[in-house]
Protein backbone atom coordinates (compact mmCIF):
# COMPACT_ATOMS: atom_id res chain seq x y z
CA UNK A 1 0.00 0.00 0.00
CA UNK A 2 2.00 3.28 -0.98
CA UNK A 3 -1.14 6.04 -1.12
CA UNK A 4 -1.25 10.12 -0.66
CA UNK A 5 -4.62 11.01 0.67
CA UNK A 6 -6.75 13.25 -2.10
CA UNK A 7 -9.33 15.38 0.13
CA UNK A 8 -10.62 18.86 -0.91
CA UNK A 9 -8.92 21.54 1.23
CA UNK A 10 -11.20 22.74 4.10
CA UNK A 11 -8.96 23.11 7.14
CA UNK A 12 -7.00 26.99 7.65
CA UNK A 13 -2.97 25.97 7.69
CA UNK A 14 -1.84 26.23 11.25
CA UNK A 15 1.41 25.26 13.08
CA UNK A 16 2.36 24.42 16.52
CA UNK A 17 3.05 27.21 19.06
CA UNK A 18 5.19 26.42 22.34
CA UNK A 19 2.31 27.47 24.22
CA UNK A 20 -0.08 25.03 22.40
CA UNK A 21 2.32 22.28 24.04
CA UNK A 22 1.55 20.77 27.49
CA UNK A 23 3.62 22.27 30.10
CA UNK A 24 5.30 18.85 30.31
CA UNK A 25 6.12 18.97 26.81
CA UNK A 26 7.24 23.35 27.31
CA UNK A 27 9.30 22.27 30.66
CA UNK A 28 11.53 19.98 28.53
CA UNK A 29 12.13 21.94 25.51
CA UNK A 30 13.17 24.62 28.15
CA UNK A 31 15.64 21.81 29.55
CA UNK A 32 17.53 21.93 25.85
CA UNK A 33 21.04 23.21 26.62
CA UNK A 34 22.55 25.81 23.92
CA UNK A 35 24.55 23.52 20.90
CA UNK A 36 28.08 24.31 22.32
CA UNK A 37 26.78 23.53 26.03
CA UNK A 38 25.58 20.31 25.27
CA UNK A 39 27.21 17.57 27.34
CA UNK A 40 27.84 13.83 25.99
CA UNK A 41 28.58 10.92 28.72
CA UNK A 42 30.08 7.74 27.30
CA UNK A 43 28.30 4.48 28.34
CA UNK A 44 29.25 1.03 28.19
CA UNK A 45 26.30 -1.31 27.66
CA UNK A 46 25.54 -4.34 25.45
CA UNK A 47 22.73 -6.77 24.26
CA UNK A 48 23.17 -10.17 23.25
CA UNK A 49 22.60 -11.35 19.30
CA UNK A 50 19.81 -13.21 20.46
CA UNK A 51 17.32 -10.41 21.26
CA UNK A 52 17.02 -10.04 17.25
CA UNK A 53 17.72 -13.44 16.04
CA UNK A 54 16.07 -15.97 18.50
CA UNK A 55 12.89 -17.30 17.94
CA UNK A 56 12.27 -18.26 22.16
CA UNK A 57 12.59 -13.88 22.76
CA UNK A 58 10.28 -13.37 19.87
CA UNK A 59 7.94 -15.81 21.03
CA UNK A 60 8.12 -14.35 24.69
CA UNK A 61 7.69 -10.76 23.32
CA UNK A 62 4.78 -11.96 21.35
CA UNK A 63 2.99 -13.53 24.50
CA UNK A 64 3.64 -10.84 27.45
CA UNK A 65 4.01 -7.96 25.09
CA UNK A 66 1.81 -7.69 22.02
CA UNK A 67 -0.78 -10.01 23.10
CA UNK A 68 -0.86 -9.50 26.74
CA UNK A 69 -1.09 -5.66 26.56
CA UNK A 70 -3.31 -3.66 23.64
CA UNK A 71 -1.32 -2.57 20.94
CA UNK A 72 -1.64 0.21 18.43
CA UNK A 73 -3.54 -0.62 15.04
CA UNK A 74 -4.06 2.67 13.36
CA UNK A 75 -4.61 6.81 13.41
CA UNK A 76 -8.13 7.82 14.43
CA UNK A 77 -6.94 10.83 11.82
CA UNK A 78 -7.03 7.83 9.01
CA UNK A 79 -10.46 8.01 9.81
CA UNK A 80 -11.75 11.73 9.30
CA UNK A 81 -15.36 11.64 8.88
CA UNK A 82 -18.17 9.44 10.59
CA UNK A 83 -19.24 6.65 8.21
CA UNK A 84 -15.57 5.56 7.42
CA UNK A 85 -13.59 2.46 7.28
CA UNK A 86 -11.17 0.90 6.48
CA UNK A 87 -8.86 -2.45 6.49
CA UNK A 88 -5.49 -3.07 8.01
CA UNK A 89 -3.21 -5.94 8.24
CA UNK A 90 -2.33 -5.77 12.06
CA UNK A 91 0.31 -8.21 13.11
CA UNK A 92 -0.90 -11.07 11.13
CA UNK A 93 -4.57 -10.14 11.76
CA UNK A 94 -7.03 -8.55 9.25
CA UNK A 95 -8.51 -5.94 10.79
CA UNK A 96 -11.31 -3.55 10.05
CA UNK A 97 -11.31 -0.17 11.79
CA UNK A 98 -14.35 2.20 11.48
CA UNK A 99 -15.65 5.61 12.60
CA UNK A 100 -19.82 4.73 12.85
CA UNK A 101 -22.29 7.64 12.29
CA UNK A 102 -22.34 8.61 16.27
CA UNK A 103 -18.36 9.30 15.82
CA UNK A 104 -17.13 6.30 17.67
CA UNK A 105 -13.77 4.23 16.35
CA UNK A 106 -14.57 0.56 16.75
CA UNK A 107 -12.09 -2.14 15.68
CA UNK A 108 -13.39 -5.52 13.88
CA UNK A 109 -11.94 -8.68 12.67
CA UNK A 110 -12.15 -8.76 8.80
CA UNK A 111 -13.73 -11.57 8.96
CA UNK A 112 -17.26 -12.91 7.85
CA UNK A 113 -19.35 -14.42 10.48
CA UNK A 114 -20.36 -17.35 8.19
CA UNK A 115 -17.21 -18.71 6.13
CA UNK A 116 -14.36 -15.79 7.49
CA UNK A 117 -14.24 -14.39 4.32
CA UNK A 118 -12.35 -10.92 4.50
CA UNK A 119 -15.09 -8.29 4.02
CA UNK A 120 -12.82 -5.43 2.34
CA UNK A 121 -9.51 -6.80 0.62
CA UNK A 122 -7.81 -3.16 -0.07
CA UNK A 123 -6.03 -0.44 1.71
CA UNK A 124 -8.37 2.21 0.74
CA UNK A 125 -10.37 4.05 3.19
CA UNK A 126 -14.07 3.61 2.47
CA UNK A 127 -16.92 6.22 3.08
CA UNK A 128 -20.09 3.70 3.60
CA UNK A 129 -22.74 2.72 5.49
CA UNK A 130 -22.66 -0.66 4.71
CA UNK A 131 -20.04 -4.20 3.88
CA UNK A 132 -21.17 -6.83 1.89
CA UNK A 133 -19.30 -10.07 1.92
CA UNK A 134 -17.96 -10.61 -1.72
CA UNK A 135 -18.74 -14.56 -0.82
CA UNK A 136 -21.89 -15.23 0.28
CA UNK A 137 -23.41 -11.44 0.21
CA UNK A 138 -23.77 -10.99 4.15
CA UNK A 139 -24.38 -7.63 4.77
CA UNK A 140 -22.73 -5.76 7.85
CA UNK A 141 -23.41 -2.19 8.86
CA UNK A 142 -19.94 -0.53 9.83
CA UNK A 143 -20.88 -0.64 13.67
CA UNK A 144 -20.39 -4.28 12.70
CA UNK A 145 -24.12 -5.31 13.18
CA UNK A 146 -25.07 -8.05 10.41
CA UNK A 147 -28.18 -6.63 8.78
CA UNK A 148 -28.68 -8.68 5.87
CA UNK A 149 -28.37 -12.52 4.80
CA UNK A 150 -28.52 -13.79 1.32
CA UNK A 151 -31.41 -16.79 1.39
CA UNK A 152 -32.15 -16.05 5.07
CA UNK A 153 -34.96 -18.14 4.94
CA UNK A 154 -32.64 -21.29 4.04
CA UNK A 155 -31.13 -20.71 7.85
CA UNK A 156 -33.03 -22.24 10.74
CA UNK A 157 -32.84 -21.16 13.68
CA UNK A 158 -30.66 -18.06 12.67
CA UNK A 159 -30.36 -15.02 14.90
CA UNK A 160 -29.04 -11.87 12.87
CA UNK A 161 -28.32 -10.31 16.39
CA UNK A 162 -25.63 -13.14 17.48
CA UNK A 163 -23.83 -12.79 13.93
CA UNK A 164 -21.98 -9.47 14.29
CA UNK A 165 -18.66 -9.22 13.40
CA UNK A 166 -16.02 -10.33 16.19
CA UNK A 167 -15.14 -7.08 17.94
CA UNK A 168 -12.21 -6.35 19.79
CA UNK A 169 -11.43 -4.48 22.75
CA UNK A 170 -10.13 -0.67 21.96
CA UNK A 171 -9.68 2.74 22.88
CA UNK A 172 -8.16 5.86 21.21
CA UNK A 173 -5.40 7.36 23.48
CA UNK A 174 -3.97 10.83 21.40
CA UNK A 175 -5.20 9.93 18.44
CA UNK A 176 -3.69 6.69 18.36
CA UNK A 177 -6.24 4.07 18.21
CA UNK A 178 -5.00 0.90 20.33
CA UNK A 179 -6.61 -2.31 20.40
CA UNK A 180 -6.76 -5.76 22.40
CA UNK A 181 -5.43 -8.56 19.92
CA UNK A 182 -6.21 -11.78 21.90
CA UNK A 183 -10.01 -10.32 23.03
CA UNK A 184 -8.91 -10.52 26.61
CA UNK A 185 -9.85 -7.52 28.90
CA UNK A 186 -7.22 -5.05 27.93
CA UNK A 187 -4.19 -3.55 30.25
CA UNK A 188 -3.33 -0.22 29.62
CA UNK A 189 -1.38 0.03 32.37
CA UNK A 190 1.83 0.48 29.99
CA UNK A 191 0.21 3.39 28.37
CA UNK A 192 0.98 7.18 29.30
CA UNK A 193 -2.01 9.52 29.95
CA UNK A 194 0.76 12.32 29.32
CA UNK A 195 2.24 11.01 26.54
CA UNK A 196 -1.34 10.89 25.12
CA UNK A 197 -1.96 14.62 26.15
CA UNK A 198 0.91 15.21 24.22
CA UNK A 199 -0.19 13.77 20.96
CA UNK A 200 -3.30 15.72 21.32
CA UNK A 201 -1.37 19.07 22.09
CA UNK A 202 0.84 18.01 18.36
CA UNK A 203 -1.99 17.75 16.85
CA UNK A 204 -2.13 14.01 16.33
CA UNK A 205 -5.80 13.50 16.98
CA UNK A 206 -7.25 16.01 14.85
CA UNK A 207 -4.53 16.10 12.11
CA UNK A 208 -4.80 15.30 7.86
CA UNK A 209 -3.01 11.91 6.64
CA UNK A 210 -1.21 13.33 3.86
CA UNK A 211 0.16 10.12 3.19
CA UNK A 212 0.99 6.85 3.88
CA UNK A 213 2.95 3.56 3.02
CA UNK A 214 3.42 0.08 4.09
CA UNK A 215 6.90 -1.30 4.32
CA UNK A 216 7.45 -5.22 4.79
CA UNK A 217 11.27 -5.22 6.10
CA UNK A 218 13.40 -8.39 6.17
CA UNK A 219 14.42 -7.32 9.97
CA UNK A 220 13.33 -7.71 14.07
CA UNK A 221 11.14 -4.93 14.81
CA UNK A 222 13.91 -3.72 17.54
CA UNK A 223 16.84 -3.43 14.73
CA UNK A 224 13.96 -1.15 13.06
CA UNK A 225 13.19 0.46 16.15
CA UNK A 226 17.02 1.77 16.92
CA UNK A 227 17.51 4.81 14.99
CA UNK A 228 14.41 6.35 16.03
CA UNK A 229 15.77 5.76 19.73
CA UNK A 230 19.65 8.07 19.23
CA UNK A 231 21.51 10.54 17.25
CA UNK A 232 24.40 8.54 16.97
CA UNK A 233 24.02 7.39 12.96
CA UNK A 234 21.73 10.55 11.64
CA UNK A 235 25.07 12.46 10.51
CA UNK A 236 26.22 9.10 9.50
CA UNK A 237 23.49 7.57 7.86
CA UNK A 238 21.82 10.23 6.98
CA UNK A 239 25.07 12.71 5.73
CA UNK A 240 23.58 13.07 2.20
CA UNK A 241 20.02 13.92 3.37
CA UNK A 242 19.51 15.50 6.90
CA UNK A 243 22.26 15.11 8.53
CA UNK A 244 23.46 18.67 8.70
CA UNK A 245 19.98 19.49 10.32
CA UNK A 246 21.38 17.91 13.64
CA UNK A 247 24.50 17.69 16.32
CA UNK A 248 25.93 15.13 18.26
CA UNK A 249 23.95 16.22 21.22
CA UNK A 250 22.05 14.68 24.13
CA UNK A 251 18.66 14.78 23.72
CA UNK A 252 16.36 15.92 26.83
CA UNK A 253 14.59 12.81 27.71
CA UNK A 254 11.46 12.01 29.78
CA UNK A 255 10.70 7.97 30.38
CA UNK A 256 6.62 7.96 31.40
CA UNK A 257 6.43 3.96 32.15
CA UNK A 258 8.37 2.29 28.99
CA UNK A 259 7.16 5.44 26.53
CA UNK A 260 10.29 7.55 25.80
CA UNK A 261 9.77 11.50 24.96
CA UNK A 262 13.19 12.80 23.75
CA UNK A 263 12.96 16.61 22.50
CA UNK A 264 16.43 18.27 21.04
CA UNK A 265 17.54 21.20 19.40
CA UNK A 266 18.41 21.55 15.82
CA UNK A 267 21.52 22.99 14.39
CA UNK A 268 22.45 26.29 16.10
CA UNK A 269 20.58 26.11 18.77
CA UNK A 270 20.40 28.46 21.34
CA UNK A 271 17.72 28.76 24.33
CA UNK A 272 16.69 32.36 23.80
CA UNK A 273 15.36 31.60 20.30
CA UNK A 274 12.56 30.67 21.85
CA UNK A 275 10.84 33.08 22.93
CA UNK A 276 11.57 35.40 20.08
CA UNK A 277 8.75 34.83 18.20
CA UNK A 278 5.91 33.49 20.32
CA UNK A 279 3.75 32.85 17.32
CA UNK A 280 6.17 31.15 15.59
CA UNK A 281 6.49 27.36 14.49
CA UNK A 282 8.15 25.59 17.83
CA UNK A 283 9.25 22.58 15.28
CA UNK A 284 11.22 25.39 13.73
CA UNK A 285 13.56 24.98 16.58
CA UNK A 286 13.08 21.50 18.42
CA UNK A 287 11.80 18.33 17.45
CA UNK A 288 9.92 16.08 19.40
CA UNK A 289 10.89 12.00 18.88
CA UNK A 290 8.51 9.50 20.87
CA UNK A 291 8.28 5.52 21.17
CA UNK A 292 5.44 5.25 22.88
CA UNK A 293 4.75 1.38 24.06
CA UNK A 294 5.69 -0.75 22.39
CA UNK A 295 5.85 0.13 19.34
CA UNK A 296 4.72 3.17 17.81
CA UNK A 297 7.38 6.14 16.94
CA UNK A 298 6.27 9.69 16.80
CA UNK A 299 8.71 12.18 15.43
CA UNK A 300 7.76 15.53 14.62
CA UNK A 301 8.91 17.72 11.64
CA UNK A 302 8.41 21.97 10.62
CA UNK A 303 5.76 21.03 8.05
CA UNK A 304 4.51 17.57 8.96
CA UNK A 305 4.71 14.79 11.69
CA UNK A 306 5.99 10.87 11.00
CA UNK A 307 3.99 8.13 12.72
CA UNK A 308 5.42 4.88 12.20
CA UNK A 309 3.82 1.44 13.52
CA UNK A 310 6.33 -1.22 13.60
CA UNK A 311 4.40 -4.53 13.44
CA UNK A 312 6.44 -7.56 14.29
CA UNK A 313 5.65 -10.75 12.25
CA UNK A 314 8.61 -13.17 12.37
CA UNK A 315 11.85 -12.85 14.29
CA UNK A 316 13.12 -11.27 11.07
CA UNK A 317 9.99 -9.80 9.32
CA UNK A 318 8.63 -6.36 10.55
CA UNK A 319 5.37 -4.66 8.46
CA UNK A 320 6.06 -1.23 9.42
CA UNK A 321 3.07 1.45 8.78
CA UNK A 322 3.59 4.76 8.17
CA UNK A 323 1.54 7.98 8.10
CA UNK A 324 2.58 11.68 6.97
CA UNK A 325 0.46 13.81 8.90
CA UNK A 326 -0.27 17.95 8.01
CA UNK A 327 -2.43 20.19 10.14
CA UNK A 328 -4.74 20.04 7.49
CA UNK A 329 -4.88 19.60 3.64
CA UNK A 330 -3.03 21.86 1.53
CA UNK A 331 -4.56 24.89 0.65
CA UNK A 332 -2.58 26.57 -1.75
CA UNK A 333 -0.25 25.39 -4.19
CA UNK A 334 2.64 26.80 -2.38
CA UNK A 335 1.68 24.29 0.72
CA UNK A 336 1.26 21.13 -1.91
CA UNK A 337 4.42 21.55 -3.32
CA UNK A 338 5.60 21.68 0.38
CA UNK A 339 3.94 18.79 1.60
CA UNK A 340 4.45 16.65 -1.62
CA UNK A 341 8.59 17.57 -1.08
CA UNK A 342 8.13 17.04 2.35
CA UNK A 343 6.54 13.38 1.76
CA UNK A 344 9.05 11.98 -1.19
CA UNK A 345 11.96 13.35 1.46
CA UNK A 346 11.08 11.79 4.50
CA UNK A 347 10.10 8.68 2.63
CA UNK A 348 13.21 8.32 1.26
CA UNK A 349 15.00 9.04 4.32
CA UNK A 350 12.94 6.57 6.42
CA UNK A 351 12.74 3.81 3.20
CA UNK A 352 16.17 4.24 1.77
CA UNK A 353 18.49 4.67 4.71
CA UNK A 354 16.77 3.57 7.97
CA UNK A 355 14.88 0.59 7.24
CA UNK A 356 17.81 -0.08 5.00
CA UNK A 357 20.40 -0.06 7.53
CA UNK A 358 18.23 -2.46 9.53
CA UNK A 359 17.96 -4.74 6.54
CA UNK A 360 21.67 -4.71 6.56
CA UNK A 361 21.88 -5.07 9.93
CA UNK A 362 19.76 -8.20 10.57
CA UNK A 363 21.72 -10.13 7.28
CA UNK A 364 24.79 -9.45 9.68
CA UNK A 365 22.97 -10.57 13.05
CA UNK A 366 21.50 -13.53 11.84
CA UNK A 367 24.75 -15.19 11.46
CA UNK A 368 25.55 -14.54 14.76
CA UNK A 369 28.19 -11.94 14.06
CA UNK A 370 28.51 -9.70 16.50
CA UNK A 371 27.38 -12.08 19.60
CA UNK A 372 26.89 -9.08 21.29
CA UNK A 373 25.51 -5.05 20.32
CA UNK A 374 27.46 -2.29 21.76
CA UNK A 375 26.24 0.94 22.58
CA UNK A 376 27.53 4.15 23.09
CA UNK A 377 26.57 7.12 25.28
CA UNK A 378 24.62 9.11 21.94
CA UNK A 379 22.40 5.54 21.92
CA UNK A 380 21.31 5.33 25.49
CA UNK A 381 17.89 5.42 25.12
CA UNK A 382 18.14 2.13 23.02
CA UNK A 383 19.03 0.56 26.63
CA UNK A 384 16.24 2.45 28.49
CA UNK A 385 13.93 0.96 26.54
CA UNK A 386 15.42 -2.38 26.76
CA UNK A 387 15.17 -2.31 30.41
CA UNK A 388 11.49 -1.39 30.12
CA UNK A 389 10.81 -4.39 28.06
CA UNK A 390 12.77 -6.80 30.05
CA UNK A 391 11.28 -5.74 33.28
CA UNK A 392 7.93 -6.82 31.04
CA UNK A 393 9.30 -10.06 29.56
CA UNK A 394 10.20 -11.08 33.25
CA UNK A 395 6.82 -10.87 34.84
CA UNK A 396 5.15 -14.34 35.37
Amino acid sequence: MNEVTDIPATTTRKVTRLADLTASQQESIRRIPAEKDAVNVPLAATRPNSIFTGTERFEAEQAKIFRRFPVPVTLSALLEEPGSIVAIEAYGMPLLVSRTRDDEIKVFVNACQHKGSKLIEDCAVHKQGRMTCPYHAWTYGIDGQLVGVARSDMFADFDKSKRGLRQLPSRVMGGIVYAQLDRSEPDYSQLSDQVAEDFTALGIADGHVYGRQTFELKANWKVVLEPFLEGYHVQRLHAASIGNLFVDAPNIVDMFGPNIRQVSGRIGYEPAMLDEDPEGNVHKLVTHAYTAFPNLVIVTSQYYTSAMILMPRDVDHTTVHYFMLTPGPATTQKAEEVFKRSYELIISVFGGEDFRAAEISQEGLSTGVPAEVVYCGLEANIVHYYEALEALLARA
